[in-house]
């Protein structure tokens, strides 16, 4: 497996990262396990979840990702070493628990580790900008928790290119640490954000990208091509952001490439990603055997010159 270097944060990852959102949603604990399995077994190592992880459920409360993925850690002890846990921090977990205040991430920190059952956390990431709380102060606060041991590495997600800017430019001012990583929403549909200055940004300052929705939800596996497939799964909803006539022009090309490769267009799309400058990994999940088999697929699949500008054509 050939790793990459993630950003300057010292981490260097598969070219893959699983996506730990499923956990304890779509997936119970024992399945996870199987995947989380599986995954290792194929020489990938980043794992990615968040404190939030899965709020929105009826009946939870979050940390149900960061809960399955401690146990599996605590069952299978020799695995610790082998992978990269990243999970995130600052969504909404109800009143006085939300935004990337000091107070509040000293706090998460303790509970996602508790939850994880380890004494350090690999990435530690701000899951979306706080307008309410300077950077410098979320920047001090983290540059506490690597004094302690407990985390090695920031990053952010969902920021623009201007809050990420601002956020360099504040840890530069202060010798605080900065993001070595950026999250965005990137794929062969969505490509608008990060396409552009963000990217620029982000080569020109040597930050690790990471990725997510890297299968658009599952559009660009082609499981959804007319509202009635919508149905097929708990993210159906999301398809009709996509089930439209570039979306389907995407389709189609993921088809043709995916027919003359021997491959899914699912793993086509990860593929294409793989390739894209300047992206480290992007982020994506399974619920099934089946489905893992795929992401690993991806992660050797080469596509030509030809391929990508195919796909580049149909997305742009």
């Amino acid at each position: 497996m050939q790793y990459r270097p993630l950003g300057r944060s010292g981490l260097s990852i598969a070219p893959l990262v699983l996506g730990g959102n499923v956990f304890g949603w779509t997936v119970d604990e024992a399945q996870s396990f199987r995947l989380l399995d599986a995954f290792v077994d194929a020489g990938l190592n980043a794992i990615d979840t968040a404190d939030i992880y899965s709020r929105w459920v009826p009946g939870h409360s979050g940390g149900e990702s960061e809960t399955i993925i401690g146990k599996w850690l605590a069952a299978n002890p020799a695995k610790r070493d082998k992978v990269l846990l990243f999970t995130k921090v600052g969504m909404d977990h109800g009143p006085e628990r939300i935004g990337l205040s000091p107070r509040w991430i000293r706090q998460s920190v303790d509970e996602s580790l508790k939850r994880l059952r380890v004494e350090r956390i690999d990435l530690y990431q701000s899951h979306q900008p706080d307008p309410a709380t300077p950077h410098a102060e979320t920047l001090g606060a983290y540059a506490e928790l690597m004094t302690a041991g407990k985390i090695r590495a920031i990053g952010a997600s969902n920021y623009s290119v201007e809050q990420l800017a601002d956020a360099l430019k504040a840890a530069s001012e202060t010798g605080l640490p900065r993001y070595e990583t950026l999250q965005p929403q990137y794929n062969l549909y969505d490509r608008a954000t990060y396409d552009g200055p963000l990217r620029d940004l982000c080569l020109r300052e040597d930050i690790g990208v990471i990725p997510f929705y890297g299968l658009a939800a599952g559009f660009l596996t082609g499981k959804y091509r007319s509202e009635a497939d919508f149905g097929k799964s708990p993210r159906g909803g999301k398809m009709a952001n996509y089930l439209n006539p570039r979306g389907l022009k995407i389709l189609a090309a993921l088809d043709a490439v995916a027919a003359a490769r021997g491959a899914t267009p699912g793993e086509v799309a990860l593929a294409w990603l793989i390739a894209r400058p300047g992206v480290t990994a992007p982020i994506a999940s399974a619920t099934s055997l089946e489905q893992m088999t795929g992401l690993v697929r991806a992660v050797h699949l080469a596509l030509t010159a030809e391929d990508i500008a195919a796909l580049d054509a149909a997305s742009a």
